[in-house]
C-alpha cells in the first residue's frame, strides 16, 4: 500500500505496549506521512524508546536504533570499508540501511554523539533528503518511507552536550514526561500483570520518590524503574525488598540518601 494513503486507524493493537499521553502517535504519523524528522525530548525511562518502537510496529516500519555515545563516530552510523577473505568491502552503518530500505532509524540520547557526527544528519534532515557516502561516492535518497528520529534528555544538557540550534530546528519537535498516576497505573497493569492495590501503591510510592529529585536527587525514579518493581513483586519477591532493589538502589549511592528513601517507601507502604 502506497504510504501516502496508507490507513492507520484499523492496525492491530497487537503491538510493543504503550499508552498516549497526548496526541503523540497521530503527529508522529503526520510527520512520517509528510517526510518530516521527530526530535523526541524527555526525561530517562518515560517511554521515548517504547514509543518509537511502537510507532515503527504500527507503522509497519523496520527499525534501526542507535544507542549514541561519546565515541560514536560518523563511520558508526555510515559504514565503513572492511577487510575480509576477499579482500575490502563496504559495510553499510545503521543510517544507511536505514535510508537503503526505507527504514525508521532512532539515534537515542543523540547528543551524546560528537558534534562532528551529528553533522552527517543534515542533509536528510531538509528538502534534499539525502545521504552523501564520500568513502563510496554515493549520494543516496531517501525513498519516503525513511524516517530520522532523535531523542535525548534534557536534563543532561550542558554547554558541551547541547543539541546545537542550528540541528534541534531542523526536526519537529515533541516532550514526553512521566505519565500521570492514572496512566502510570494503566501502563504497569499492563506491562506486569499486578493486581490494581499493588500497583496503585507502587504509584504512589514512585511519586512520593519523584517530589525529592530538586532535593537530593540527580534523577528522578522512572517509569521503567516502576514496572521493574512491579516485575519482581509479581515473580513473588518481597514487597520493600523489591521497591529497595529497583526504586531506590539505582538512584544514588550515598548511603545516607539511600538511608532516607528507605524511610519514604516505608512511610508510603506502610
Amino acid at each position: 500500500m502506497d504510504m501516502q494513503t496508507k490507513d492507520t486507524s484499523t492496525i492491530s493493537d497487537d503491538l510493543p505496549f504503550y499508552r498516549p499521553q497526548g496526541n503523540e502517535r497521530a503527529l508522529f504519523e503526520h510527520a512520517w506521512r509528510n517526510q518530516l524528522p521527530v526530535l523526541i525530548k524527555g526525561p530517562t525511562g518515560c517511554g521515548k524508546t517504547r514509543f518509537v518502537q511502537h510507532m515503527a510496529a504500527r507503522l509497519g516500519r523496520p527499525l534501526y536504533t542507535v544507542a549514541c555515545h561519546d565515541d560514536l563516530t560518523a563511520a558508526d552510523l555510515v559504514g565503513r570499508h572492511l577487510i575480509g577473505e576477499q579482500g575490502t568491502y563496504w559495510c553499510d552503518g545503521p543510517l544507511t540501511r536505514a535510508v537503503r530500505e526505507g527504514a525508521i532509524c532512532y539515534l537515542d540520547e543523540v547528543v551524546e554523539a560528537r558534534k562532528d557526527t551529528t553533522v552527517v544528519l543534515h542533509p536528510l534532515t531538509d528538502d534534499r533528503r539525502i545521504l552523501p557516502l564520500e568513502r563510496t561516492g554515493e549520494i543516496l535518497r531517501a525513498p519516503p518511507d525513511f524516517m530520522l528520529v532523535v531523542s535525548y534528555n534534557p536534563g543532561y544538557q550542558n554547554l558541551l552536550k547541547g543539541m546545537k540550534p542550528s540541528t534541534r530546528q531542523r526536526f519537529l519537535a515533541m516532550s514526553f514526561d512521566f505519565p500521570s498516576p492514572e496512566l502510570e497505573l494503566e501502563v504497569l497493569i499492563g506491562e506486569t500483570g499486578i493486581d490494581h492495590a499493588r500497583g496503585e501503591r507502587l504509584v504512589q510510592l514512585v511519586n512520593a520518590l519523584r517530589a525529592l529529585k530538586d532535593h537530593d536527587l540527580e534523577e528522578a525514579a522512572s517509569t521503567r524503574l516502576l514496572v521493574y518493581a512491579a516485575t519482581l513483586i509479581e515473580d513473588g519477591f518481597d514487597l520493600r525488598e523489591a521497591c529497595r532493589a529497583a526504586l531506590v538502589e539505582p538512584l544514588s549511592d550515598d548511603v545516607d540518601t539511600l538511608s532516607a528513601l528507605m524511610e519514604v517507601v516505608d512511610a508510603t507502604l506502610g
